[in-house]
């Protein structure tokens, strides 16, 4: 089987189409190797698949004939995705979080007194006196 319709059988991709854009842009590799989307992909090959900045690593079980329902997805692959990958992913939510919004205008007297208050005296104003 080929591996964007192996990607897009067991539900990485949403078409087909998109898992052989990421394929073409080098995200994809099967066993070590940067991978083309005409790729035949066989059981016990290693699939590393980066996708919204994590490393999915995933071993290859079984083929299936269609597109499979998500919760059969197991049947066909087997995850190795490291925990460390997905606890990266929190902290980059989290960061995303505290920033202001693009176009939301100037910061308001509460950021500058936040920021005042995060930053001594001597590093925001300079050397006093």
């Amino acid at each position: 089987m080929r591996i964007d319709k192996f990607l897009w059988c067991v539900r990485y991709f949403k078409t087909r189409g998109l898992a052989a854009e990421a394929i073409k842009k080098g995200h994809v590799s099967v066993n070590g190797q940067t991978a083309k989307a005409s790729r035949e992909v066989y059981p016990a090959d290693k699939i590393i698949l980066r996708k919204d900045q994590i490393n999915y690593e995933m071993l290859i079980l079984d083929l299936p004939l269609n597109r499979v329902g998500a919760k059969l997805i197991d049947i066909y692959r087997k995850d190795t995705t490291p925990a460390e990958a997905f606890a990266h992913l929190e902290m980059l939510k989290l960061t995303k979080e505290y920033y202001r919004a693009k176009g939301t205008g100037r910061p308001t007297k509460k950021d500058r007194r936040d920021l005042e208050d995060y930053v001594s005296d001597e590093d925001f104003y300079g050397e006093i006196g």
